[in-house]
């Protein structure tokens, strides 16, 4: 279910720990995972248990707890927006006014996917980028400070590519 590639970066997580401490790099075995498949299916999530010779109800735990790790499909690229305090203050209407704009350009709702599958737009927690805000995260990967609706339309463009 996971490539070799993949694999192998799972495999160099678990030279930091102890032989008998495989469990502790369940994190990094998700995040293998999920960037291979884009979401963490039942199956995928059996398969790292195994792999890593945990309870699989232990790996569901972790993967449901985390908000970077998707259990159910999402789309080609989600697009996170932080809606903590600080950057509910930023801004131009600060995230509130992101969101809404998000929203309307999509056409969809937080914890909803675009009808051609391309976006899924979701409510993040503090990105550590406070000054920053309005922040976006792509594919938990891509930070993307100080997004005014200009900036906005550009990776939106640029996305759709």
């Amino acid at each position: 279910m996971i490539s070799a590639e993949g694999l192998k970066e799972i495999d160099r997580a678990l030279t930091k720990y102890p032989a008998d401490q495989k469990q502790s790099a369940v994190m990094a075995a998700l995040a293998v995972a999920q960037e291979e498949h884009g979401w963490l299916s039942p199956e995928l999530m059996q398969f790292v248990a195994d792999y890593l010779g945990m309870p699989p109800v232990a790996v569901e735990e972790v993967a449901t707890f985390y908000t970077m790790f998707e259990t159910s499909p999402v789309g080609k690229y989600k697009i996170t927006l932080c809606t903590n305090l600080p950057c509910q203050l930023g801004p131009d209407g600060g995230a509130e006014a992101t969101a809404d704009y998000l929203k309307h350009k999509l056409g969809i709702e937080f914890g909803e996917t675009t009808a051609d599958g391309r976006f899924t737009l979701k409510e993040g927690e503090c990105f550590g980028a406070c000054g920053d805000a309005s922040v976006l995260l792509v594919n938990n990967h891509r930070m993307c400070p100080r997004m005014t609706r200009e900036k906005i339309d550009q990776l939106l463009e640029e996305l759709s590519k």
